[in-house]
């Protein structure tokens, strides 16, 4: 397959490349431009690569699976399903490359790769850009994999940091944005509360309202309002209005924790 050949009814395709060794990097940025693609980002570790994809927006994310700080595929479990790329996962390690198998990425490279295996890797990329393919499904089997997040990653002024979930006291939507309140700070995603939620394991955190789920760990005490609403108290001393709608499920899952 010829350099130039795969930009076609699709478009060029807007590759970000994660990857923590330079040379390594620089090597497959050099392939990937040889063969049409062009390379918006090159990131050196997870980190990075998420801060490009929010603000790029790739078509696909050829990420390494090993990286300081947050890997590959923790990466793909903290992406907003709706807007997250096509993901390639680049891997030294067979078992890992078979795990992206199972989490629909596009393909994966198992290094050392040449090539001839990155055009097969980008042909099937057009292919999926092309159909339309839908790029949720890779972040909801990763969530999968990884299982409830024990760190997030969430913006904090022009850098994004990552913050231990049991950090979080509770979470309040406002539209399709998420306030994540600790008990000093408060952070706000691009994200549903939904979605949110899912990420975080709804085994930890539980809504209190439509609009709001708090982390059961951090709960203090509550206190009753009137028709059956109460004030639950976290540890920071804040207090949330809890619907009456939402009391029942929460008592109950209390009762059967005690």
């Amino acid at each position: 397959m010829s350099a130039g050949s795969l930009a076609g009814a699709a478009g060029v395709i807007r590759a970000l490349v994660a990857e923590d060794e330079r040379p390594a990097r620089d090597k497959l940025a050099r392939m990937l431009e040889e063969l049409g693609a062009t390379v918006v980002a090159r990131c050196v570790d997870g980190i990075d690569a998420a801060r490009a994809i929010e603000e790029l927006q790739p078509d696909v994310a050829l990420l390494d699976i090993q990286m300081p700080g947050i890997g590959g595929l923790e990466l793909v479990a903290q992406l907003d399903g709706e807007r997250a790329p096509l993901v390639v996962f680049v891997t030294a390690f067979d078992e890992h490359a078979v795990r992206a198998f199972e989490l629909n990425a596009v393909d994966y490279l198992l290094k050392p790769y040449d090539k001839e295996r990155l055009a097969q890797a980008l042909a099937r990329v057009k292919a999926r850009l092309k159909d339309g393919h839908s790029r949720h499904v890779a972040v909801s089997v990763a969530r999968a994999q990884v299982g409830a997040a024990e760190r997030l990653l969430v913006p904090d002024g022009e850098l994004l940091r990552l913050i231990e979930t049991a950090s979080i006291e509770y979470l309040e939507a406002d539209d399709n944005y998420v306030h994540i309140h600790t008990a000093t700070k408060r952070f706000v995603l691009r994200r549903t509360l939904q979605d949110l939620l899912a990420q975080l394991g709804e085994g930890r955190f539980a809504r209190i309202h439509k609009s709001v789920a708090v982390n059961i760990a951090a709960i203090e005490s509550f206190a009753p309002l009137f028709k059956g609403d109460y004030l639950v108290k976290v540890t920071s001393g804040r207090e949330l209005r809890m619907s009456r709608r939402y009391k029942d499920a929460l008592f109950e899952r209390l009762a059967g924790r005690g």
